[in-house]
């Protein structure tokens, strides 16, 4: 009989915990918003990453080359004159 409510109080205690935990982990308070990628709005050194001929963000060296891209928030790219699709690289 003992040895049962131990191991019930150890199943409860286990159940609480997770719940709590997945109730703090599941929160959409204060989530970042999504993002895509955005081509040919980036200016120069203000690029996401890869592209190019290079392989880190920062290292376009043109304005509005619409082979480089940034993130930007869902819907904006098309705000801001960009295209969610990579272009050709500028000459």
């Amino acid at each position: 009989m003992k040895t049962t409510s131990i191991l019930m109080s150890t199943a409860i205690g286990t159940l609480l915990a997770f719940s709590a935990v997945t109730a703090q982990a599941g929160g959409h308070e204060g989530a970042a918003p999504a993002t895509e990628k955005c081509y040919g709005v980036a200016k120069a050194g203000e690029n996401g990453c890869a592209a190019n001929g290079h392989s880190c963000q920062g290292q376009a060296k043109t304005d509005m080359d619409p082979s480089e891209w940034k993130k930007v928030a869902v819907g904006e790219c098309a705000k801001m004159g960009g295209s969610t699709t990579a272009g050709k690289k500028a000459s």
